[in-house]
């Protein structure tokens, strides 16, 4: 098989690898890819939102499959794109994407098809949102509506950071048009975890929990990213837990969208609070997460393409997921000044460290070849240090051990990525 990949984060290059174990892969190409995809895949210089030219590559380049995982292409519609043309390719289609693409949207549902999730209002009238917030309990959470790469919550705790929030996201358009309206919602404390599933429209099968870390700084402080590290498997996620999201949350959720006329296939994230009342959704993504990719898709067995195939040809219930018996931790390194302002074009160094070590990986995420050959800097999140353990305590160490191996000016990352499994020894 000929397979394109459409994309160029850390995510993608976790898929690439996948993609590239497949006996039934004879060729891959990436676009845009990356320095690291690069490794495994030849990149083409195509942006993700350039239907038009990706659909004239997978013609002339007779691409048997493309991939996809990335929102703003599948909220466009480059999965109706691609059919339309008759290609082949993995992901979901624009009319069930906006599971993602609108909070308002799957907060609607969620309230319809009785979906525990936190008590909300939305808003298009900034002044209404305001005059709302005058009899809340704080913190509350002010979600602007649309995409806004993982950055377009704001965690407010007090009635004025709230009213500057809104301001912000309705009137300054900080997230763009993400914030014309806007979710406001109760604040829920519990643990956090991240469940994706493959869907067909029909089933689903759950791959294996993983828990991400939102924010910049240690301790859980500073702004939301779209992720500093994460760890799977979730100590957190126990049977009954997964009996309860089995039961009220994952395949309602499925046959919701099906009953909206908005089947969904390709890969559904929960992202999930465990609350004192049950589990609750937090948010949908309609792809894999990032950087929770990163930690899931290594320890799967299953060849990718398989699992691929059953999503699209709705047999999903004819196969089962199978994964390691062990534990994996990514720590992300990620330039100064992320998720604000930072620099780019930054030499990085260790990057042969990795070669030929077994249960390392060094994903991706924001970076490049510069007009020397060398490897630097070219986004916020630069890389994903993801390391095995048969513990998380194990893969955390390794994790840890591994990103001293890379240097490059500016750098930063969080040093305390899977504390959370110390919590649950205690």
């Amino acid at each position: 098989m000929r397979v394109l990949l459409v994309g160029g984060g850390g995510r993608e290059h976790a898929i690439a690898v996948s993609i590239a174990k497949s006996s039934r892969v004879d060729k891959l190409y990436c676009a845009p890819g990356n320095a690291g995809i690069a490794q495994v895949a030849e990149c083409v210089p195509i942006g993700v939102m350039d239907f038009k030219a990706l659909i004239a590559f997978a013609k002339d380049n007779a691409i048997d499959l493309t991939v996809v995982s990335q929102d703003d292409p599948l909220c466009a519609g480059i999965v109706d794109a691609f059919e339309a043309e008759g290609l082949k390719i993995f992901g979901t289609r624009a009319n069930a994407a906006i599971i993602e693409g609108s909070k308002a949207f799957s907060k609607n549902l969620m309230k319809k098809y009785g979906i525990p999730t936190a008590a909300y209002e939305t808003f298009t009238d900034p002044q209404a949102a305001i005059s709302y917030l005058e009899g809340q309990k704080f913190p509350i959470v002010l979600k602007a509506d649309g995409l806004a790469l993982g950055k377009g919550v704001l965690i407010c705790g007090s009635y004025e950071e709230a009213c500057e929030g809104v301001r912000e996201i309705m009137l300054d358009k900080k997230f763009g048009s993400a914030g014309n309206e806007l979710v406001i919602e109760e604040f829920m404390t519990g643990r956090e975890v991240s469940a994706l599933a493959f869907v067909d429209g029909k089933h689903y099968q759950l791959m294996t929990s993983s828990q991400d870390h939102k924010r910049a700084g240690d301790g859980d402080t500073g702004l939301n990213t779209g992720g500093m590290g994460t760890f799977s498997p979730s100590p957190f996620y126990t049977e009954e837990i997964d009996r309860l999201c089995r039961e009220r949350i994952y395949q309602k959720t499925v046959d919701a969208m099906a009953a909206e006329g908005r089947p969904f296939k390709g890969v559904l994230y929960f992202g999930l609070m465990l609350t004192q009342d049950g589990p609750k959704v937090v948010e949908y993504n309609t792809r894999f997460g990032d950087p929770e990719t990163q930690v899931v898709l290594p320890r799967m067995k299953n060849d990718i393409m398989d699992v691929f195939d059953a999503v699209m040809e709705e047999r999903l219930d004819e196969i089962e997921l199978e994964f390691a018996d062990n534990a994996a931790v990514c720590v992300v390194i990620a330039s100064g000044g992320y998720p604000l302002s930072y620099a780019k074009g930054k030499v990085i160094e260790g990057l042969d460290a990795f070669n030929g070590k077994e249960g390392y990986y060094c994903f991706h995420a924001g970076t490049k070849f510069d007009e020397n050959g060398n490897v630097v800097t070219s986004g916020g999140r630069v890389l994903g240090i993801t390391a095995l353990g048969e513990t998380l305590k194990e893969a955390r160490a390794r994790a840890y051990e591994a990103a001293e191996w890379i240097r490059f000016d500016g750098q930063y990352m969080r040093h305390d990525i899977g504390k959370a499994i110390d919590d649950a020894e205690a």
